[in-house]
Parts: C-alpha cells; sequence; structure tokens
C-alpha cells in the first residue's frame, strides 16, 4: 500500500461514521473559525495602524524637543526661551506646557549625535484660514510633509517634498466645504492660504491642491504642505520677528538609519539625546501603546479559540478509538496480509489529519465570508466615522497557519488511537467479535 492508496483509504474510512465524523468535524470548525475572524481583526486593526503611523510620520524619523524644567506643581518661573505648546500642532505635552525653544546651536548639537543622519527644524505655521475662488474661508491647521511619510489618500498623489512649486493635501472633510463635487474633482484646484504676521498684516500664499488625505485613526484634519510652502509660510508669518527669534523653534525633525545595528537605532539616539538634555519621540512611541492594547485583546480572544480547538482535539481521540475498536478485525487482517505497524499507524494519523483539515478549512471559509460581510455592514455604520478602517482583513500566510495549526493538532490527538491500532496483535485481532 503506497501513500496515495493511504491517503485514499483515510479519507473513506474518515467518512464511514458520518454523524460522528461530523459532530467532530463541527467541534473544529468552530475553533478554526473564532480563530479565523479574531486574526483577521487583528490583521484590520494593525493594517489601519500602519497606516495612520505613516500618515503622520516616518519610521526613520525621531522628533526632538527639549522640555522646560519640571517645577512640579508650584508656580512655573518665565523663561523667555519657553515656547508654548498647546496648539493643535504642537508635540504631545500637557495643556499649557511649554518647552524651551531649540536653536542653531542646539540643532548642530543634536547633529554631532552618533547616528543622526540629518536635523531639521521643524516650522509650525498657523494659517488665518484657506479658501477656494474667493469662497467661503475656513479655519484650517497646516501640517509638514516630511519624506518617508506616506498619506492615506482619498485621491491624487502626495505633496513633492523635491518640488520648487507649492503644492498641499486637503483633507478629505474639507471637499465639500470648500466646494468641490468628490474627492477628485479637488485635485489640481488652487488653494489660497491667509496667514498674519506679527505686525498684524495678513497675506495670502496660493498653493496647488494635489491630493486628499483621510482623516485616519488620530482624526488628523490638518492640511498637508510640501517643504517650500511650509517655508512660505513661515516667512511671510514671521515677518517683523528678531533674528533670535526667527531662530526659535518648538522642534525638530531628525533621521536616522534604522538597519544601521543597535548602536545607531532609535532607541540609541533618544538616550544619547536624553543625556544632553533632550526629548526623541518616535511615531511608534505616539501609537505604539494603543497597538499593545489590541493585540492583547487579540490574544485573549485567540485564547478562546485555542480551548475550543482543545476540546476538538478529545473529540478527535474519541472519534478514533471508537473506529479502532469498531474495525479491530479489519486491523487483523490487514497486519495478517503484511501491512505492518508504521502504515497502520500512518493510516489512522491521516483520518485525524484529514478530519482537521475538513474542520478548519470549513472554519476558515465561514469565516472569511463572515469577516467581508461584517465590513460590509459596519463601513456605513459603526465604522462611517473612521474612513479607510477594514475592521476584518485576512492574510494568507496567517489563514494558512491557522489551517496548518490545526491539522497538526488533529494529528497529535490522532496519535493515541494510531499507535493502539498499529500495536494490535493481529491473531487476537482476528479473534475478535
Amino acid at each position: 500500500m503506497n501513500v496515495f492508496d493511504l491517503i485514499r483509504t483515510a479519507v473513506k474510512n474518515s467518512l464511514r461514521s458520518k454523524t460522528r465524523t461530523t459532530l467532530t468535524v463541527l467541534a473544529i470548525f468552530i475553533g478554526a473559525f473564532t480563530l479565523t475572524l479574531t486574526s483577521g481583526v487583528g490583521t484590520g486593526i494593525n493594517q489601519y495602524i500602519d497606516t495612520t503611523v505613516a500618515s503622520i510620520g516616518a519610521d526613520d524619523v525621531i522628533t526632538v524637543t527639549k522640555a522646560a524644567e519640571d517645577t512640579g506643581d508650584g508656580p512655573v518661573e518665565y523663561n523667555p526661551d519657553a515656547v508654548a505648546v498647546d496648539s493643535p500642532n504642537a508635540p504631545p505635552g500637557a495643556p499649557g506646557s511649554s518647552l524651551v525653544a531649540l536653536t542653531s546651536t542646539d540643532l548642530s548639537t543634536i547633529g554631532d549625535v552618533d547616528g543622526v543622519l540629518s536635523v531639521q527644524p521643524q516650522l509650525s505655521v498657523s494659517p488665518d484660514y484657506v479658501t477656494v475662488d474667493g469662497g467661503t474661508a475656513y479655519e484650517a491647521n497646516v501640517g509638514s510633509f516630511i519624506p518617508g511619510m506616506a498619506l492615506d489618500l482619498a485621491a491624487g498623489a502626495e505633496p513633492d517634498a523635491a518640488s520648487s512649486d507649492y503644492q498641499v493635501a486637503i483633507p478629505v472633510s474639507f471637499v465639500k466645504p470648500l466646494g468641490f463635487a468628490d474627492d477628485a474633482d479637488a485635485v489640481g484646484a488652487t488653494l489660497t492660504l491667509g496667514i498674519t504676521d506679527v505686525a498684524g498684516t495678513q497675506s495670502e500664499v496660493s498653493a496647488t491642491i494635489v491630493g486628499v488625505s483621510e482623516e485616519g485613526l488620530v482624526g488628523s484634519t490638518a492640511f498637508t504642505a510640501n517643504e517650500v510652502l511650509t517655508q512660505a509660510l513661515y516667512d511671510a508669518q514671521s515677518v517683523g520677528l528678531s533674528e533670535t527669534s526667527k531662530d526659535s523653534y518648538a522642534q525638530a525633525v531628525v533621521r536616522f538609519d534604522p538597519t544601521a545595528g543597535e548602536s545607531t537605532d532609535a532607541t540609541a539616539i533618544k538616550g544619547d539625546l536624553a543625556d544632553l538634555g533632550y526629548t526623541g519621540t518616535t511615531v511608534e512611541d505616539q501609537i505604539g501603546s494603543f497597538k499593545a492594547v489590541i493585540d492583547g485583546i487579540v490574544l485573549v480572544l485567540n485564547a478562546f479559540a485555542v480551548i475550543a480547538l482543545l476540546a476538538a482535539g478529545f473529540g478527535i481521540v474519541n472519534t478514533l478509538l471508537m473506529s479502532v475498536q469498531e474495525r479491530t478485525r479489519e486491523i487483523g487482517l490487514m497486519k495478517a496480509m503484511g501491512l505492518g505497524g508504521g502504515k497502520i499507524f500512518g493510516l489512522f494519523s491521516l483520518e485525524a489529519v484529514f478530519i482537521g483539515l475538513m474542520g478548519s478549512a470549513l472554519g476558515v471559509a465561514v469565516g472569511m465570508l463572515a469577516g467581508f460581510g461584517a465590513n460590509s455592514l459596519l463601513a456605513d455604520t459603526l465604522l462611517a466615522d473612521l474612513p479607510g478602517l477594514t475592521l476584518v482583513a485576512f492574510d494568507p500566510a496567517a489563514l494558512a497557519t491557522i489551517v496548518l495549526t490545526v491539522m497538526g493538532l488533529a494529528f497529535l490527538a490522532g496519535t493515541i488511537p494510531a499507535l493502539r491500532a498499529a500495536r494490535q496483535d493481529p491473531i487476537e485481532s482476528l479473534r475478535y467479535e
């Protein structure tokens, strides 16, 4: 009996007792179905988080600030070099907190840290309004586009960091208010930004809309400007400031090589910056805790699915033990005809694996259908405020892992009855009534 004959015989034998096999397959199905959905939820949410992370920064960028001295609960002494950071564009911090401004000297010091490839000041601009073709003016926040970022686009393209043209990506929530028919209609139009300098003189800067960005997990409604547009707005805003004030920045952007090794990775660089009195923050720092919570929830849900699979494993043991008992004389006959114990063991093991395959394949297939149905149902209801989120997303590698894992558990569960069958004495088995 070759391998093909063993497989064919195992499949045939698995279907002898249809009711018993069906109940065992259903038990496996429940575990595989649950694993498929929980794995899909984890994949979908993590993909959304990764997209959000890419849209607010790059993985080779560290945002550097210099915090003001902590004085506890008492009054804070006035520091003329401090910069307020309680605006929407400011780095994370408590409302009303302040940072010591970074100067050119600080930028040079940061640039000398081992592993830092480049350092640039992060220009903070606060336009008064945005408008299109003299229409209704709306308040807006503007953020810079850092090379390496990947905006979650609804239409168009990202601002070109290397372009000399003024380019901007607008949030999808501004498309209709600015008078556009849809997202695609906004691409190519001219956006006017009004900005006031320190003397109270208002000026306007025009830029081309090159893309429309989704809001994402963090709910950002900022316009994303390329480098030359950010610089133009900063220059217009800084008219009347002293050179010292112009040379003061709330934060700086440091680029590094994340593949260079442990001595120059983000953790090492942040440690060196801390020794110099600076605080380094990556996008993973800002959103990593949220991702850890999601992974923890998915892990707990997967644990329940594994418990269901373990229960199904006992069902496989019971099914095959009964099958061995019912087929005792048949086993004796096969051994009397020259079939060795190894092939007997393989035959019953293949039966267990086949039962595992049926249950896991059915569970994965139904789980995928349920996931697609949930996505369609929730997209316009509970998840309407989270555009771009696919709650249940399926990774082919993860689905294959589920099927193979269940088949492996089924094989382990089938070893006890398979060993029992392989060790049957042919003479005693033939006498079995």
